[in-house]
């Protein structure tokens, strides 16, 4: 059930440099998106010679693709897709903590703040970098949620209505990120994203797709 986090980079003789770099990169890709994004701009913040970049990761493609695996890294590290959950821990309880969990990754306010907004970028202007992510990264989390609503529903996790309420979680989840501006906009205040707030948020989502779910019609054939 529990997917354990991708791991860190490993150290070695040039990780500060690397790791400046990937920070300033992500900050930068997170700003103006991949297609705008300079070499020169990532290195001028990072501190670093424009050599750097291709002796670490050989291109900006590259730097691209490592930023998105080093932002998940981070993001898992600091937000587990299922914190204190076992084996016994109830279905209901389990996608409260898988959505809890969500909302605290793509909400983070801490340094690692512009995971959220890179993540966005990608999902709207899709890069070749898209297909590794999913592969590696983005289809381990999946299959936690397909088997948590798989559950609920009491049907196996290749059902499409397992997929379709999974999708339907997620859907509600980044709503609130991608149309941030809108929502505070038509209702200002609404969206207090402190600790409090998210937990609010958490449990509507939950709360809300447990009702949908009890009554899901029969797949029409």
């Amino acid at each position: 059930m529990r997917t354990p986090p991708p791991k860190s980079p490993a150290a070695g003789p040039h990780a500060a440099t690397r790791t400046q770099l990937l920070e300033a990169a992500g900050a930068v890709f997170a700003e103006v998106g991949f297609r705008d994004t300079t070499v020169r701009e990532v290195c001028r913040r990072a501190g670093a010679n424009v050599a750097a970049v291709n002796y670490h990761f050989g291109d900006k493609d590259g730097l691209y693709a490592e930023v998105l695996r080093y932002a998940h890294v981070k993001a898992f590290e600091a937000h587990p897709v299922l914190p204190g959950v076992t084996e016994k821990t109830p279905p209901a309880e389990k996608l409260r903590v898988f959505v809890h969990s969500f909302l605290q990754r793509i909400f983070d306010k801490g340094p690692a703040s512009w995971h959220g907004r890179l993540m966005s970028r990608e999902m709207i202007e899709p890069t070749a970098a898209m297909d590794s992510l999913v592969a590696e990264r983005i289809r381990p989390m999946a299959g936690v949620l397909w088997q948590i609503v798989g559950e609920i529903l009491g049907l196996p996790v290749t059902d499409e209505r397992v997929r379709q309420c999974a999708f339907s979680v997620v859907s509600q989840c980044v709503f609130y990120h991608h149309c941030r501006p809108v929502v505070t906009r038509l209702h200002p205040g609404y969206l207090p994203l402190d600790k409090a707030g998210i937990e609010r948020l958490a449990a509507h989502i939950t709360d809300f797709s447990l009702a949908a779910m009890k009554h899901l019609p029969a797949l029409k054939k």
